[in-house]
């Protein structure tokens, strides 16, 4: 009789939540700190940005997990980095974006207390919200086309590296295009004069609060990060066999976010790929153990985010329509998702489509960004059709 094989210790979860911490932050950091600079920060407040946003899922992630015996996984709203890239410069610069950052917080804060409001965010049509999110992310993802086309002896290598990686080991496509951005980075960038090797120290920024940028950018912000994040981060957990209440992750993410927003972080909220990491099978084979994962991977936020500093010397230093490559080619798949949801169904299909190509569109009126016109176009095609209906 062949004895009973010895039942995993600590080191499968503690190395699936380092894992998912690396692949989260190496896939999408490059997304986070183009889009604060997009919004007006400096790369200091930038990389400030994004060491809170580390401590503060790091944090979270280990806590949550530790007091709920489930792998909790936070991250940073990869969705909302993309809106910020989208939205462009907002009047009155980097201090009325953290104002926007403080009203998506207030929203998600609401969402989980009052639960009225969080099922009318719910019952926002699915193909509406991804049609929104697709609108978002269509620019930047055009971005590794444009480089190709316009410095093909420094975006091509990135491609390239990232296709062959994609080939060949998918969950690490991302990063492999990043580190081969940073190899072209150092043979052709000089880094300014005390940037190098720079750390990262969190700035206080006074928000400002404006309406256009609270109904432009701080709504905006606060669909995607539920819709594209949270909603998909609990879809995660109940698929593995985790039950967590919805209300307090929303109520507790809303408020952290609202803390780090005063430092220029924007928003905290459920993972949704790197998640499947820690609560899956891989992660352990009992499921009662996989919170450690979460908490390993907690952990290694705050370990990565020392290296804020660094990321963002190099962002700066290097080509913008570089950095935008590797953002653009971390969001494809995201991309590919939001289209497949947005046209799935044919009676949603054109509302959605509308929403699409406005949100797309860059149009500003009245100082309020596409992104709330397109939900809105979408929206009122709608209603129509179920008026006629």
């Amino acid at each position: 009789m062949n004895p009973a094989p010895p039942s995993p210790g600590l080191l499968q979860p503690i190395v699936a939540g380092v894992l998912s911490s690396v692949v989260g932050f190496a896939s999408t950091f490059a997304v986070v700190l183009h889009g604060y600079a997009s919004v007006g920060a400096t790369p200091a407040q930038a990389a400030g940005g994004l060491l809170m946003l580390c401590l503060a899922q790091g944090l979270l992630s280990i806590w949550l997990s530790t007091r709920w015996r489930m792998p909790v996984t936070l991250a940073w709203s990869t969705p909302g980095s993309a809106l910020l890239a989208a939205s462009g410069l907002p009047e009155g610069g980097f201090a009325v974006a953290t104002g926007a950052f403080l009203v998506a917080a207030a929203l998600i804060v609401a969402a989980g207390l009052w639960k009225p409001f969080g099922r009318a965010v719910a019952a926002i049509p699915t193909a509406l919200a991804s049609a929104m999110l697709a609108g978002i992310l269509f620019e930047i993802c055009l971005a590794p086309v444009r480089a190709a086309g316009a410095m093909p002896s420094l975006a091509l290598p990135v491609i390239l590296a990232w296709a062959l990686a994609w080939r060949f080991a998918r969950l690490y496509a991302v990063p492999v295009a990043v580190l081969a951005a940073a190899v072209v980075m150092l043979l052709v960038t000089t880094l300014p004069p005390g940037l190098t090797a720079s750390v990262a120290w969190p700035e206080f920024i006074m928000p400002r609060f404006t309406l256009t940028a609270a109904i432009g950018l701080g709504v905006p912000l606060f669909l995607v990060t539920m819709a594209s994040q949270n909603v998909p981060g609990l879809a995660v957990m109940h698929a593995h066999g985790y039950r967590p209440a919805p209300g307090p992750i929303f109520t507790i993410t809303g408020l952290a976010s609202a803390v780090i927003a005063f430092f220029g972080a924007h928003a905290v909220n459920l993972a949704a790929i790197t998640a499947a990491l820690c609560a899956g099978r891989d992660a352990h084979p009992d499921p009662a153990r996989r919170w450690v994962a979460s908490v390993s991977g907690g952990v290694g936020y705050w370990v990565l985010g020392l290296g804020a500093g660094i990321a963002a010397t190099f962002v700066a230093a290097a080509p913008p329509l570089l950095i935008q490559t590797v953002a653009g080619l971390a969001l494809l798949a995201t991309l590919g998702g939001a289209l497949t949801t947005a046209a799935t169904e044919e009676r949603t299909r054109l509302p959605a489509m509308a929403t699409f190509v406005t949100t797309a569109s860059g149009l500003s009126v009245m100082g309020i960004g596409a992104a709330f016109w397109g939900l809105l176009a979408g929206g009122a095609l709608m209603l129509l059709d179920r008026l006629r209906r």
